[in-house]
This record gives structure tokens, sequence and C-alpha cells, in this order.
């Protein structure tokens, strides 16, 4: 089936033992891998539009997965049931997801996994999952249509991370992939920029700036 590289990276980061739900699943085609190419026993995709879940009921039908993707109509953590233990998000902003996850915290007693690919502010992510009890256990990086886009997997335990761990990520700091290295010389490149644009008043954020300029200097040259 066609799939595009960031599902397919997240599809297969997946527990295989797991019961998966998939929020803002727009089509399902993240659902429909995980069943049919996976072998994941079953799943549940979500979406808080219409317009989308009726695209979703399509494609399950083509795929003919009906038996094993049970589709619901809720806001995030919203559509969850008994037995879910993996949590998917991705193709949305990080505050966002840091609303998904606030707005039913209670649930994440019952979830051992949560597989996030935010769109932006990666930090926040990492910082609120950590706060409620996750740490990382993975980090993947993907090029998508020239977008280089993060996947974090969290699960249960407490782990404690510096700044510098958390900027540049616990885990992508020890690879020397080619990716890698774009990611962060094209981060590099936004911070330099940003950098230029900060106002003097703005110390705090300056400081900040600098220092995350010179961790990725330095990771880049080693």
């Amino acid at each position: 089936m066609k799939i595009n590289e960031r599902l397919k990276k997240i599809g297969d980061l997946v527990p295989l033992s797991s019961y998966p739900l998939d929020i803002g699943c727009d089509h399902a085609l993240l659902s429909i891998y995980l069943v049919k190419e996976k072998g994941i026993k079953k799943a549940i995709a979500s979406d808080n539009k219409s317009g989308p879940l009726q695209k979703a009921k399509e494609n399950i039908n083509f795929y003919k997965v009906n038996d094993k993707i049970k589709l619901v109509k809720a806001e995030g953590l919203a559509s969850y049931e008994e037995g879910i233990d993996t949590i998917t998000i991705s193709g949305m902003g990080g505050l966002n997801i840091n609303k998904i996850i606030d707005n039913h915290k209670k649930l994440l007693k019952n979830i051992n996994t949560l597989i996030l690919s935010p769109n932006n502010y990666s930090i926040a992510v990492k910082r609120k999952l950590i706060k409620l009890g996750y740490h990382i256990i993975n980090e993947q990086l993907v090029k998508d249509k020239n977008i280089i886009y993060q996947i974090l997997v969290f699960t249960k335990g407490k782990k404690y991370y510096s700044y510098k761990k958390m900027f540049l990520g616990p885990i992508l700091m020890t690879k020397k992939d080619e990716l890698t290295k774009e990611y962060y010389k094209n981060l590099l490149d936004n911070k330099k920029k940003l950098l230029q644009s900060l106002p003097k008043s703005f110390r705090k954020k300056i400081r900040l700036t600098k220092k995350e300029i010179k961790y990725l200097e330095d990771i880049i040259n080693t």
C-alpha cells in the first residue's frame, strides 16, 4: 500500500503486540498500514472532523480491514477505549499535542508508549511527557517532501535530561548519519537567523539562542 515516509516510520516504531490509537488519523492510512502490513490485530483511528473520517472509511473498505480498525469521531484522547496501550499523534503542532495530553492526563496511566511527531515545539512536547513520568527511548528523523520531521518515542519511567540533551535530542545526538547532520545544519541556520532578528531587550532569549548555536556548532564539527 502507498503511505508516506513519515507515517511508515511511525508505523514501524509501534510495538507489534500493542493496541494502538491514532489521534488525528486523517485518512487512517497509518492504522491501515499497521493492521495490513505489520500484523497488528486491531487499532482505533480517530479524528474530530467528518470529512477525513469519511475518506478514512472509504480507505478501510478499499483495503478490506473493516473488522480490524474502528473509526471514532472525537477530540483527542476522548476516543480512548479500554485496552489501548499505545498512542500515535503526528502532523500537528507540539502545543496542540500537549493540549490533547493535558485534557485527558488521567488516561495516561493505561498508556505504555507514545509515538509523537510534532511539526514544531518538540522541546515543549518532551518537557510535557517527562513531567508526566515518561522518558525518551527512541528518536528518529524522516525526510518527506524536503521537510525533516522528528519522531519521538516515549515510555514510562522517570529520567533527567540536561537542556543540551533536550535541545539536541538525547538519542539523536549520538547519531552520525547524513540526515541527522542535515537536520542540525538546518537548525543552526534557523537559530542564527533568529539571533540576528532578536531585539537587544530580549536578553534571556539571546543568551539561550547563543547557547543553542554553540551546541549545534560543536556537534556538527565533531
